[in-house]
This record gives structure tokens, C-alpha cells and sequence, in this order.
């Protein structure tokens, strides 16, 4: 974590400017003479950049590889995620098609019923119209 977080900083712009006025800082004081530690061509601080190269690479590198190791458990994530919603949504297709297939059973039960209270009811219509034809049209009883 922490060498997460130091790789992150060097590409800061507070770390380039903190890092550029340094620089301007140490060559100025080595060329005006303020100082002597670091004649030019300046070796102490090539030897500072080098020492800061040798550990910077290898930090960045180590937070790429975490990164990367995030990224792949995210995608790992993602896609079982996309699994299990493809598995429900299969499911709610195939209940879906069950509800379909029963409420037609019930449809066709519905009609075939429908058709025999027709029936009935048509037949019940021609018998009381022939008991009605033989109470109407039979004669009364003579006395």
C-alpha cells in the first residue's frame, strides 16, 4: 500500500514541481558558487536522479502489477455477475413460458365450458319449448 501510494505520487505534479525546484535550487547554489558539494557536471546529482530511477521503476511496476491483479478480480466480478443475471434471466424466461403454457390450458378449459353452458343452455331452451307446446296446445279437460 504504501508503495502504491509513493508510485502514485511521482506522478504528481506537486512531486515534478518539488522535484524541479531542487534541481534549480542545487545547480544554482553549485554555479554560483553559494557551495562547492556538486561541481559541474553536477555527478552527486546524476548519482540522486539514478538512485531515484533504480527505485522508482521497480515501485511503479509493483503498483501496475496490483492494479492489474484489481483489475482482473473486477472483471472476474463483473463476469459472474453477468452469469448469475443470464441464469435469472433464463429462469424468468422459462417460468414465463410455463405461466404462458398453463394460462392457455386454462383458456382452452375456459372455452370448452363456455361451449357446454351453451350447450345446456340451447338444450335447456328446447325443452321448455316443446314441455310449453304440449301444456299450451293440449286441450283442457272437458267436464
Amino acid at each position: 500500500m504504501k508503495a502504491e501510494a509513493f508510485a502514485r505520487f511521482f506522478g504528481t505534479p506537486t512531486f515534478l514541481g518539488a522535484q524541479t525546484l531542487i534541481v534549480v535550487v542545487w545547480i544554482a547554489l553549485n554555479l554560483a558558487g553559494v557551495t562547492q558539494f556538486d561541481v559541474y557536471p553536477f555527478i552527486l546529482l546524476n548519482l540522486a536522479f539514478s538512485l531515484q530511477a533504480a527505485y522508482a521503476a521497480p515501485l511503479i511496476l509493483l503498483a501496475q502489477t496490483r492494479q492489474a491483479a484489481r483489475d482482473k478480480a473486477q472483471a472476474d466480478a463483473d463476469a459472474q455477475h453477468r452469469e448469475a443475471l443470464a441464469v435469472a434471466n433464463s429462469e424468468r424466461q422459462a417460468q414465463a413460458a410455463q405461466t404462458t403454457t398453463q394460462l392457455m390450458a386454462l383458456l382452452e378449459q375456459n372455452t370448452r365450458l363456455t361451449e357446454m353452458t351453451k350447450e345446456l343452455t340451447e338444450r335447456i331452451e328446447t325443452l321448455t319449448s316443446e314441455m310449453h307446446e304440449h301444456f299450451v296446445r293440449k286441450d283442457p279437460p272437458q267436464a
